[in-house]
């Protein structure tokens, strides 16, 4: 990040951010990098087939699907930090559970309970970046916090793959997850409170500083509810929001089909850990560029292109898993959902703060990410269902054909919703 990238109130904002917000999203998502490859495989380890292996790791997105609401209700009554708190210390119990599950049931149960916890992380730092970060440089804000996260999932997997080759054991990275969760909580503990760092931010209104610390949690002058705020913003929701989660399920279609590819194609398990986590370093490499796009040119010149790219990318995936280069072919377009990821990256925390409400945004971002995770949710399971019915690469197809269904979405909806910055 260059001096002359950000105004000196940007940059102020975005460093004291470091420790509150971005320090506990890069651990929370360096464990978590590490286990995802490899969820599968302990999956298959345990008796499930590629269709419930699918089925297995869908069950973080469902677990994340699952916990927004509560999330939502924890945010609003005991504040960001404790509500990452607690949810950490509770993603350490499902993470021991991970490691020591005897049956499929339990380590799918595991998983859930993680994506559950995801949640709080999740919606905690939206609502709190929402308030407090001008609009001027919200995009790249809220794309370094989704940088954060693909630095982990950067990391996380050659930190798997080096564990695989010192241990020999694919529970060596659910204990590494545990280290992080642990090293996560006490920061979240003896760091600094961030809602007594940072003001709302109101553009709209400048006020005064007058050096007072500003304590209290989000604002929420009306608790609407999750169903009764979808239901009142309806419009936006059922067209720029279904075009969200069709991303959202490009996305965590990925990180499902990948890992599930290989294996499908007779890798083995340090070999995909590596090609997934090449993928996310180039994912990683582009998140701060499509921050830049974003609020320089507008929302859509990053979210079409990554749209474009990964629907693309998953339809001539499915078309290689018979041919004899069949590893090369899955290197290759695996690198190619990657750049499509990466240059997403923020743009369904950007849409979700750029149509929110000013006055009480926290309601309707809880509807906002209902509706995104479950297109997430969704994309597993449809995997799993497709593959079972047919094949894996039909499957993979269908995904990439909701991506350009998706890209055409944004085309429509995003200048009718969302003004240039």
């Amino acid at each position: 990040m260059s001096d002359s990238a950000l105004p000196p109130q940007a940059k102020d904002v975005l460093w004291r951010f470091g420790p509150m917000i971005y320090g506990p999203t890069v651990l929370f998502a360096l464990g978590e990098g590490a286990v995802i490859p490899l969820i599968p495989v302990i999956a298959a380890q345990l008796g499930a087939d590629v269709a419930a292996a699918a089925l297995v790791a869908s069950a973080l997105v469902v677990g994340q699907l699952c916990g927004n609401i509560p999330a939502g209700w924890a945010v609003a009554r005991i504040g960001e930090r404790l509500t990452m708190a607690i949810a950490g210390v509770v993603s350490l119990v499902g993470v021991v559970a991970l490691a020591v599950a005897p049956v499929l049931g339990v380590f799918a149960a595991s998983v859930f309970l993680i994506g559950f916890c995801a949640a709080a992380f999740g919606l905690a730092r939206h609502s709190f970046m929402t308030t407090r970060v001008p609009v001027s440089f919200r995009a790249r804000a809220l794309s370094l916090l989704g940088g954060t996260f693909r630095l982990g999932m950067f990391v996380g997997p050659f930190v798997a793959a080096g564990l695989l080759a010192l241990f020999g054991d694919e529970h060596a990275a659910i204990w590494f997850f545990a280290g992080c969760l642990v090293a996560c909580i006490l920061l979240v503990f003896l760091g600094p409170d961030p809602e007594k760092q940072l003001a709302p931010a109101d553009e709209r209104v400048p006020a005064e500083d007058t050096g007072e610390a500003v304590t209290g949690s989000i604002p929420t002058t009306e608790r609407a509810g999750v169903l009764r705020t979808m239901w009142q913003y309806r419009r936006v929701l059922s067209r720029l929001g279904l075009a969200a989660a069709s991303l959202s399920a490009v996305r965590s279609a990925r990180q499902v089909v990948l890992p599930l590819w290989g294996v499908s194609i007779g890798l083995d398990a340090q070999t995909i850990a590596l090609v997934v986590g090449i993928s996310g370093a180039i994912d990683f490499a582009l998140f701060y560029a499509s921050g830049q796009v974003m609020d320089r040119f507008g929302r859509l010149w990053a979210a079409l292109p990554a749209m474009l790219l990964m629907g693309a990318g998953f339809v001539a995936l499915s078309l290689t898993h018979d041919l004899d280069a069949a590893a090369m072919w899955f290197a290759m377009f695996a690198a190619v959902l990657g750049v499509g990821n990466g240059l997403s990256s923020g743009i369904l925390l950007t849409l979700g703060a750029d149509v929110a409400p000013a006055s009480d945004p926290a309601p309707f971002l809880g509807s906002w990410r209902t509706l995104t995770d479950a297109g997430g949710a969704a994309a597993p399971l449809l995997v799993s269902g497709i593959a079972a019915l047919s094949s894996l690469a039909i499957a993979t197809g269908v995904i990439g054909a909701v991506g350009l269904l998706g890209a055409l979405a944004f085309l429509r909806w995003v200048p009718r919703f969302v003004p240039r910055p």
